[in-house]
């Protein structure tokens, strides 16, 4: 007896048949798994609809020129995981059980949707990239590493990457760095989630966070339990008034080059902050997203090197080289090391060794120096390009914060506003910016405060983009 409703018989002559023609060819001691993957597939996709009554296995065997003992395997196999069913006497079927898939792969990367022109901040030049150097550096890690260097690695990264980012970094930024507490992450997104746990370890269930600042430091200490706590600055950072009353022992800054606002931190400010987190036992994570990028003087040496004790240190070649990299450095107190350590450990048992080791000799050889040169030269131009373009197009515009990063706060006087208006017609014309309101509670609504980036831009670009900007309004 037939099950109701069944579809026609396979038959050498139907498109599904032809999905088993490859599996027959396929090396002798592969060719049971070929055909049940063909078959497997053919289910899948629908090609065998549910009902599907399937020949015999000795007619299966005949026409395929396979032996029915594997076409008997098969169909044993294929009925245990559901996608066949076999009544006795009555053959074997299709199963209802699968459902056609038609598998896609979306990309899920953040960019702005069909514009004309983008000022989002946070993006380096992926352009600049030293693909040629990268390659080499590549190539000549390969033909050194040891083959058991390929193995598990030490969860804090490897020795020679350690050591490198090490002299690095108190060379460039005056941390006090002890290849010991380096710690190698995937970002500074994975450096801050590690702190947040091991905070909540420790009983801390708030942390206090810039406002304005960034948004993802308050999501992503949020997934480790923490409660982000928005503290206001001023002038010269993060005020010390509200921190104290806070009641937080734990707080997030950005004090070489504050995102958004573009404030250096006081040399007063940096000093009240170090006093506040050693009167509360407290600790503050320093983020140097890009201290590296100043263009009016030397960058501010890193707050991590007046008190290593108090300042765990966090930073990544996102902006440098690329964020798809996924690699950065973390720098913890010595009270917290271990926790840190073991907490990476069971998160991802440490970072890709070829990735590491190419980091190092990068770093090694010079070549990491010499592209945060040639991005500083590229980023300093494109700054000017877009001060410029603003006051050629926007006249009264004030452009606030230190010349450093990848980004500007730009205020336009009032006639271009109110900000509803002003962000409705660009955004009309195809031109993406954000408001400094979209970074915190405190900001004024009253002016026109723009965020702009700039270092992703070509300069040509850049003023096509003010160009765009103001013609959206004219119209």
């Amino acid at each position: 007896m037939t099950p109701s409703g069944a579809a026609s018989e396979i038959t050498p002559s139907g498109p599904a048949w032809e999905l088993l023609v490859p599996a027959a060819s396929a090396p002798a001691r592969a060719r049971g798994r070929a055909l049940q993957a063909a078959l497997r597939e053919a289910v899948r996709t629908g090609r065998l609809a549910p009902g599907t009554r399937l020949p015999s296995s000795r007619e299966l065997a005949a026409d395929l020129g396979v032996s029915r003992g594997l076409v008997t395997e098969a169909y044993e196999q294929l009925t245990a995981e559901g996608y066949l069913r076999s009544d006795r006497g009555a053959g074997t079927w299709v199963g209802g059980a699968a459902r056609a898939a038609h598998p896609r792969a979306r990309d899920l990367a953040p960019r702005p949707a069909g514009a004309r022109a983008d000022f989002l901040p946070g993006t380096p030049d992926l352009s600049l990239f030293p693909r040629a150097a990268w390659a080499a550096a590549q190539r000549g890690v390969l033909a050194e590493l040891p083959h058991q260097a390929l193995g598990y690695p030490d969860p804090r990264g490897l020795p020679r990457l350690r050591t490198a980012l090490a002299e690095l970094l108190a060379r460039r930024r005056g941390v006090v760095a002890d290849p010991e507490r380096v710690i190698v992450v995937s970002g500074v997104a994975q450096a801050t989630t590690l702190l947040g746990f091991v905070l909540h370890a420790r009983g801390v269930r708030a942390i206090g966070v810039e406002d304005p600042g960034s948004p993802e430091h308050g999501a992503l200490y949020a997934s480790a339990g923490l409660d982000a706590v928005p503290l206001p600055l001023d002038g010269e950072g993060l005020a010390s008034g509200p921190l104290k009353e806070s009641g937080v022992r734990a707080v997030v800054t950005t004090p070489a080059h504050q995102f958004p606002s573009g404030i250096a931190y006081s040399a007063r400010r940096r000093t009240e902050l170090l006093d506040w987190a050693r009167s509360v036992d407290g600790l503050v994570v320093e983020d140097d997203y890009d201290g590296d990028f100043r263009y009016d003087r030397a960058p501010v040496g890193a707050l991590q090197g007046l008190d290593p004790e108090r300042v765990a240190y966090t930073g990544s070649v996102s902006k440098s080289l690329a964020p798809g990299l996924r690699l950065g450095w973390l720098l913890v107190p010595a009270a917290l090391a271990e926790e840190v350590v073991e907490r990476k450990r069971t998160m991802d048992l440490g970072n890709p060794v070829v990735d590491q080791a190419l980091l190092a000799r990068f770093v090694e050889r010079g070549d990491y120096d010499r592209q945060l040169r040639r991005c500083q030269r590229a980023y300093r131009e494109r700054r000017d390009t877009l001060v410029s373009a603003l006051e050629e197009h926007f006249p009264g515009t004030e452009v606030s914060g230190i010349a450093a990063g990848l980004h500007v706060i730009a205020v336009l006087p009032g006639r271009y506003g109110p900000p509803e208006y002003f962000l409705e017609r660009t955004a009309a014309a195809g031109v993406a910016v954000r408001p400094l309101t979209d970074y915190g509670r405190t900001v004024e609504r009253a002016d026109v405060r723009l965020v702009l980036g700039y270092a992703h831009q070509s300069p040509a670009r850049i003023r096509d983009g003010v160009r765009l900007m103001a013609q959206a309004l004219r119209a």
